[in-house]
């Protein structure tokens, strides 16, 4: 294994080429914090992690996440991105779980496998859910550049967090979804009142019969004007739909589709139920590998 290999997979995928790109660099203690953050520039993906072997021990890794703008504590979709690189290049064995240590704290990763031994689905247990403010749908309307009819009041716009905080807006139609874009100088102000610096948009309508919600992401603070399949905000979502019994359950066992308005059509499952006082969250999905090189 080259010490400056770097791996390109495809995230919460059904093929190639779809899903949510990632950028998975094998040996992080070679690279300062300057030069990871400018590697994560240069790949221009939502993320790049960087895993640090040395610093690692069994079946738990420690895991270091950037965007092109800064470091994350914690991102979904490199959480279960890394999980699979880190089986194929260092576990290289079926196993049923890896860890990631995150500066969020411990994220375990379940993996189940084909008949011939493949890797076939990962699934993540989030942080347990926090909820924060909300905010009213005219306001959430506005930064979205939509009517107020366009948000759903039989929910509310509420900041939700399993390690990074999302603003979660239900709206009423697909078309909604569609027609959304953030307006940033309203975006600036609702800022100040929240820890969230990305907003999730969903509706109960979707491109593919296998959805239950569509979902849209916009990160501008983290250098993601869109992102294509969110697992940090798709945990928030989780949370919220079982908070606010969304479906009419304090369960849920659902996929959702996001990424199709830009290209990158994208399957992510969301499981959530209420247990004790206490919501757990599970985001999984396909990850595809696309490329591996190393640096010159």
């Amino acid at each position: 294994m080259s010490e400056r290999e770097f791996y390109l997979v495809d995230v919460f995928a059904e093929e190639k080429y779809a899903g949510n790109q990632l950028a998975v660099f094998t040996q992080g203690h070679l690279y300062t914090d300057a030069e990871m953050q400018k590697l994560t520039k240069e790949m221009n993906y939502s993320e790049s992690t960087f895993i640090f072997p040395l610093e690692s021990a069994g079946n738990t890794f420690k895991v270091r996440i950037f965007t092109p703008a800064r470091e994350v504590p914690f991102a979904g979709h490199p959480t279960l991105g890394t999980a699979y690189v880190i089986l194929k290049e260092f576990v290289r064995a079926p196993v049923p779980e890896v860890v990631l240590d995150l500066k969020v704290g411990k994220i375990p990763v379940a993996v189940s496998y084909t008949a011939a031994g493949e890797i076939a689905d990962l699934v993540m247990k989030q942080v347990e859910p926090t909820f924060g403010p909300t905010v009213d749908a005219a306001g959430a309307a506005a930064v979205l550049s939509l009517p107020a009819e366009a948000v759903d009041t039989r929910y509310p716009v509420q900041e939700v967090s399993t390690g990074l905080p999302f603003l979660i807006v239900p709206l009423t139609s697909l078309a909604h979804v569609r027609a959304a874009q953030v307006n940033l100088d309203r975006l600036a102000h609702l800022w100040e009142r929240l820890e969230a610096r990305g907003i999730l948009v969903f509706a109960p309508e979707t491109y593919t019969p296998a959805g239950r919600l569509n979902v849209r992401v916009f990160v501008h603070y983290l250098g993601v004007p869109e992102d294509p399949a969110t697992g940090s905000g798709n945990g928030c979502l989780a949370g919220y739909l079982v908070q606010h019994n969304y479906f009419g359950t304090s369960s849920i066992d659902i996929k959702v589709e996001q990424g199709y308005e830009i290209g990158r059509p994208s399957a992510l499952r969301l499981k959530g139920h209420l247990e004790d006082g206490h919501i757990n969250v599970y985001v999984g999905g396909r990850v595809v590998p696309v490329a591996k090189g190393r640096l010159l």
